[in-house]
């Protein structure tokens, strides 16, 4: 059993929280209706979009039935870390002890600047204040306040229920000292974010924080394990980790040394990765895992920066590159902004390369272990793909190396789709890897097994019967004749087999981007096999078996 008050078991934590920020980061108006998707699922919308019903985890065709009008954006963790970074830059006016979550998210312990500013109130005030400017109207922030990081965010979380649809910013939520676990114990088990965990509870009648929280930890450990330890922690308002954290030796960080100094992410990008390796390896080696890092750069003219991340979790080989490229391609893109918008001489004393690059794990736990593969070892092939993807990311771009994921879509080029490399952990399972979790029905769909090869729509074919008369689809998606011949370049090939059609009448609802089109699937006489699309009365070779 956990004892002591939660209040000393938790750090007082001030989270700001910008919901919008993936859509903001696009310079997308707020009063525009338009929605950042991942796996065709809503992660993020304008306000504008909202008032027409669209909201966040909803699919991708739910929320254009809803909104017709909707834009369609593609999520970029990219760009939103980099955009970010002059917010987290404003917090540091208030206190140095700036973490950063993610692009979004930001929080920092308010034990000092409470104090300096006249109490919370006064400072969540001061936090509004000092943001809103940076923000310009692009977005709205909500400030929350309580003992332990999972209280606070669920309080910034609670501001921007409270404010709806309105365009004011909401007065900051603040969990008087000791509350904290009163306050959450209203939240229901999907605050977690632990879904597996979550679903149990629900079967077993504590479908709230404070339901769960009532358990002696003893059972919960002896039922769900050291997830549920965690999990029970947190409900209770207790911080995931206590605030007396190990403290890592200073030979545990890594330095990367330029030479000549970077300008471009590229490079920084390459460095980013390698050092993260070597940082992780050495925390595996001393049986720890890193759960806030800091990242820090000094530029060709001596210039020094730092700033905190923090993960929910532990922070891996992969997360730590991550983190560390947003940052640093924040810190040279506001560089290059200043230069631009001051006309600075080169030489004037402004650092605008960057010359060292650190990580430093500034705060440490205990490794839980990691499940090796049946022959003992799992990380060399993925380590090696990982470094392979690095050195071409440090070539070419860090845009320059995607990989393939499963998305919900009818055609072949619709169910497969593009993600960065960057903005995932190739050594673990993803979900997008596993096609069984497109749980959507799409009627007309083809079905498997998929093609080998898509080809292009341009390339039209002629298709015909027996006569050699155009063969057609009616608006019923009927075919009445069965087709006999395809005629490619000038070259005539007898269908010997052939299936469908599948009739597919896409966004009817908009008439800028409707679309009403039918699929057949046909083999040849030399053995090769072809995805046909009608549009338009025209046929083209989609995809070949």
């Amino acid at each position: 059993m956990i004892s002591g008050h939660p209040s000393v078991l938790s750090t007082r934590m001030c989270v700001v929280m910008c919901p919008d920020w993936p859509v903001v980061a696009w310079g997308v108006p707020l009063d525009e209706p338009a929605a950042v998707f991942v796996a065709n699922r809503v992660v993020a919308s304008t306000p504008r979009a909202r008032m027409d019903g669209v909201a966040v985890g909803q699919r991708r065709r739910d929320a254009q039935g809803r909104c017709p009008d909707l834009a369609i954006l593609e999520q970029d963790t990219d760009r939103e870390g980099r955009l970010f970074e002059p917010v987290a830059a404003a917090l540091t006016d208030l206190t140095p002890r700036v973490e950063v979550s993610g692009p979004g998210l930001v929080g920092f312990p308010t034990r000092g600047p409470s104090r300096f500013f006249g109490g919370d109130q006064a400072l969540g005030a001061k936090v509004r204040d000092t943001l809103v400017p940076v923000l310009a109207g692009r977005g709205q922030l909500f400030v929350g306040m309580a003992d332990g990081l999972f209280a606070a965010r669920l309080a910034a979380r609670a501001a921007s229920e409270i404010s709806g649809l309105s365009e004011d910013e909401p007065a900051p939520v603040i969990v008087a000292p000791g509350e904290s676990a009163g306050f959450l114990s209203g939240f229901g088990v999907d605050a977690l974010a632990m879904p597996d965990l979550g679903g149990v509870l629900l079967r077993l009648g504590l479908g709230t924080l404070g339901r769960f929280a009532e358990l002696s930890a003893n059972d919960v450990v002896d039922r769900f394990g050291a997830e549920g330890l965690i999990a029970h922690r947190l409900a209770r308002g207790v911080d995931q980790y206590p605030p007396s954290l190990r403290r890592p030796a200073a030979d545990l960080a890594v330095t990367w040394w330029f030479d000549p100094p970077a300008a471009r992410i590229d490079p920084c990008a390459f460095a980013a990765k390698a050092l993260a390796d070597e940082l992780n390896r050495s925390l595996e080696e001393q049986g720890l895992a890193c759960v806030r890092v800091a990242i820090e750069a000094e530029t060709e003219k001596g210039q020094e920066f730092t700033r905190l991340w923090r993960h929910e979790g532990t922070l891996s080989a992969a997360a730590l590159a991550e983190r560390a490229r947003w940052q640093l391609d924040g810190w040279l893109h506001q560089a290059r902004l200043v230069r631009a918008r001051d006309r600075r001489d080169p030489d004037d004393g402004v650092g605008s390369a960057i010359a060292r690059l650190s990580l430093i794990p500034d705060e440490v736990v205990p490794a839980t272990g990691r499940q090796l593969g049946f022959w003992g070892g799992r990380a060399e092939r993925a380590d090696d793909i990982s470094r392979t993807v690095a050195r071409i990311q440090g070539v070419l771009g860090a845009e320059s190396v995607r990989v393939p994921e499963w998305s919900g879509g009818r055609g072949p080029e619709e169910q497969i789709r593009l993600v960065l490399a960057a903005g995932v952990d190739l050594g673990e399972r993803r979900q997008g890897t596993d096609p069984h979790h497109i749980t959507q029905p799409w009627p007309g769909r083809i079905p498997p097994p998929a093609p080998a090869e898509i080809g292009s729509e341009s390339s039209e074919v002629e298709l015909l019967d027996e006569n050699g008369e155009e063969v057609g689809v009616s608006g019923r998606g009927e075919m009445f004749v069965p087709p006999a011949w395809l005629v490619t370049s000038g070259t005539e090939q007898q269908v010997i087999r052939w299936a469908g059609p599948w009739p597919v009448d896409e966004r009817w609802w908009d008439p800028g981007a409707h679309r009403r089109r039918a699929r057949l699937q046909v083999v040849l006489t030399d053995g090769t096999a072809h995805l046909l699309m009608i549009e338009h009365r025209r046929w083209s070779i989609e995809a070949t078996y």
